[in-house]
């Protein structure tokens, strides 16, 4: 059972950063473009290389399991804090499902920081517990 549980949290991780990874990477062939939302919604533009840096960095992390624990807890506030910002008007079709999404991010990357990443990971072969 503890092989099954181990493949099990590889394949979370796995499965967990590709939308912060595609994202991320999108942010970075996008710049300009990003840039001028994030203002547009009143977030300066500053925010976008740290925004990058968590999306596409924090989820190539998670994905090899280095320094999980302290990147999915950043991952659970960031999703939560965009969630407000970017999806918090419901007058919006989409922003519901959006909002919600967001949420159910947060949680599955709390979960992430309560358990670590499984024995799968460079934060196990390192043995540390960040």
């Amino acid at each position: 059972m503890k092989k099954l549980e181990d493949v099990g949290f590889l394949v979370a991780r796995i499965l967990m950063p590709v939308l912060f990874i595609v994202a991320g990477w999108g942010k970075v062939g996008g710049y300009a473009g990003t840039q001028q939302y994030m203002a547009h919604m009143g977030v300066p533009g500053f925010f976008l290389p740290l925004t990058i840096l968590l999306e596409l960095g924090g989820g190539l992390a998670v994905l090899l399991g280095f320094l999980t624990r302290f990147t999915a807890i950043f991952t659970a506030v960031f999703a939560i804090i965009t969630a407000l910002i970017f999806h918090g008007d419901f007058s919006v079709d989409s922003n519901s499902i959006n909002f919600m999404k967001n949420l159910t991010i947060a949680g599955g990357y709390l979960l992430l920081f309560i358990t670590g990443p499984g024995a799968y990971s460079i934060d196990r072969l390192l043995k540390k517990k960040w």
